[in-house]
Parts: C-alpha cells; sequence; structure tokens
C-alpha cells in the first residue's frame, strides 16, 4: 500500500546544525595549551604546567618555571671570566624574588623535583647545564653556614654580593 501525501501534509522542515548542537549536553571546555617554555619540548612544557598549577606553593605559580630558566641564563650571559656574584634581593614578593638567581634556582630544584620521569630528566639536563657555568662563574662561600639560613642547597654556598656584577 502507497501513501500519498496530500495538499495539506507537509514535510517537517529540517532542523539546522546549529540548533541540534544546542540541544546536545555541554561539551567540556577545552583551554589552550600553555606556551611552549624555550629549550624544552610541549610534552615537558605542558607536565611543567600541571606541575605549577596544581602546587600549594607560593613560589610557584604558572609560568614561574618560564621566569626561573630566563633568570637563570640570563645571569650566566655574561661573557668574560671575571666572577659573577648573585645578589640579594630586596623583597621577598613572587615578583622581585626573582631578582636573586640563587631563588630563581630553588624554583628549578621544586619543579624538577615533582616532575614525572621522562620531563625530569629534560629539564634536570638543562638546569645541569646551567649549574656547571654556575660552578665556573662563581666564588665558594666558606662562611655560607654562618651567613645565611638557607645554606644547605649548592648554590647558596656560593659567595654573594650587593650587585650582581663581575
Amino acid at each position: 500500500m502507497m501513501m500519498f501525501m496530500t495538499c495539506t501534509e507537509r514535510p517537517m522542515p529540517r532542523r539546522r546544525p546549529g540548533a541540534l548542537r544546542a540541544e546536545q549536553s555541554p561539551r567540556i571546555a577545552w583551554s589552550l595549551p600553555p606556551d611552549r617554555i624555550h629549550g624544552l619540548s610541549i610534552r615537558t612544557s605542558v607536565a611543567i604546567d600541571q606541575v605549577e598549577r596544581l602546587s600549594g606553593d607560593y613560589y610557584l605559580y604558572p609560568g614561574a618555571t618560564d621566569r626561573a630558566l630566563r633568570r637563570y641564563r640570563a645571569f650566566l650571559q655574561p661573557p668574560g671570566r671575571r666572577p659573577l656574584y648573585p645578589q640579594d634581593s630586596e623583597c621577598s614578593c613572587r615578583g622581585c624574588s626573582f631578582d636573586d638567581v640563587r631563588h630563581a634556582r630553588d624554583v628549578l630544584e621544586e619543579v624538577v623535583r615533582q616532575l614525572p620521569s621522562r620531563p625530569h630528566a629534560e629539564l634536570q639536563q638543562r638546569v645541569r647545564a646551567l649549574d656547571a657555568r654556575y660552578m665556573e662563574r662563581t666564588l665558594p662561600d666558606p662562611f655560607a653556614v654562618q651567613r645565611q639560613s638557607r645554606s644547605d642547597s649548592w648554590w647558596r654556598r656560593r659567595l654573594a654580593g650587593g650587585r650582581e656584577a663581575g
């Protein structure tokens, strides 16, 4: 038996794709991937971003690792053989604390400690290369234990001066 449409019966209009999507359940909103840290893979940059976002440390916030790496590189940048002396930061806030390159190294150590194995190895390789230059360009401080409350790290047992210069 065949059915024929009469004039009064009209086909149902087609629904627009936007209307169909609006009725669907809401999707998870994707955020933009973090900026890639210069010299590191995207996988490591994403892992670092996750550590920074989940950390409860005041000094470990999104972008702190990139800032610490840039600060560490900038400190070791001046050419020559004269010794470099880290400067003490005048303020302990998030921004000013990076005036002291030793704080930047503290941040890098904390991030390396919290990363999973592959990103850990990649970041640690970069930091060790900078550490070797830091050891060459700074002098040991025989009185660091008496002068500093935080002399437990080797990079804090190097001579520091009021000005950061050679």
